[in-house]
């Protein structure tokens, strides 16, 4: 009578064969064979002896391989990279580090009352009471302050539907 694992070798050349005739690339078929082998060598104690062991390890194969079917159909298509003809493109650091540099270079060319009432709400994350109450001013200077900060930097940095200003005087 042959051991569990001298059954399992035995069909290993016809479980390549379904395999390469499943996947038809010798690589995924080797991988799918050798999963199929690791989950029938973990889960042995779960094969009965009432049929040969290779039907078992064939529906052990086919599972694995319609899992993988499943599981590529939610990923979606992918292209191997050595067939791309250019590198793919990542966007450039450098437009979001010229904003920031930008802004705060604008930050710091605003007069000191409204770039002390803009750091303490926007940086530090104060409520306008907190942060009027550490300047020493009432809420309505603090709320004007901010304002016109704001606007500011709007202007000096620039939108879509503003011209962008030289300097800030």
């Amino acid at each position: 009578m042959m051991d569990f694992l001298d059954e399992i070798e035995a069909t290993v050349p016809a479980l390549r064969r379904y395999a390469r005739a499943l996947t038809r690339n010798a690589d995924r078929a080797d991988d799918l064979v050798q999963d199929c082998l690791e989950r029938a060598i973990r889960k042995r104690n779960l094969f009965t002896p009432t049929g040969p062991v290779q039907a078992w390890l064939f529906r052990i194969l086919i599972n694995i391989w319609r899992n993988d079917l499943r599981f590529e159909r939610r990923r979606g298509d992918q292209i191997p990279i050595d067939s791309l003809i250019a590198e793919p493109s990542v966007a450039p650091a450098q437009p979001g580090r010229i904003a920031l540099s930008e802004m705060s270079r604008a930050i710091d060319r605003l007069p000191d009352d409204q770039r002390e009432a803009l750091l303490l709400v926007v940086l530090e994350g104060l409520s306008y009471h907190e942060a009027a109450s550490a300047l020493g001013i009432p809420d309505g200077t603090l709320m004007s302050r901010l304002g016109r900060a704001r606007a500011t930097l709007r202007m000096s940095t620039g939108t879509a539907d503003e011209p962008r200003l030289r300097s800030i005087k």
